[in-house]
């Protein structure tokens, strides 16, 4: 029984040595991704205060969203690539 013990205590202790598996690298493109975050705020702050108040964008869900911006983006003449930036930042924040 003493050397079952002394044996899984020499695997145990053997296995807390062993490294770890190494971190992978972070992809590159979280700063694409926070670069397009941050036109679509841009246009968005630019854009749509110029009729109204801005809602925060926390204020409806995204299938809440997607109406107001269809009919908003006809309203303001945004082209597609335009509106496709304020969605980017609307449903990165919406609830």
């Amino acid at each position: 029984m003493k050397s079952k013990i002394v044996a899984i205590a020499f695997v145990l202790s053997a296995l807390a040595c062993s490294t770890k598996k190494p971190v992978a690298d972070k992809k590159e493109e979280a700063p694409a991704v926070s670069t397009e975050i941050a036109e679509g705020k841009s246009m968005f702050e630019n854009n749509c205060a110029r009729c109204h108040k801005l809602f925060s964008p926390t204020a409806f869900t995204r299938e809440q969203w997607e109406p107001i911006l269809v009919k908003m983006q006809r309203k303001a003449k945004l082209d597609d690539a335009q509106m496709a930036q304020i969605r980017t930042y609307i449903f990165s924040q919406a609830r």
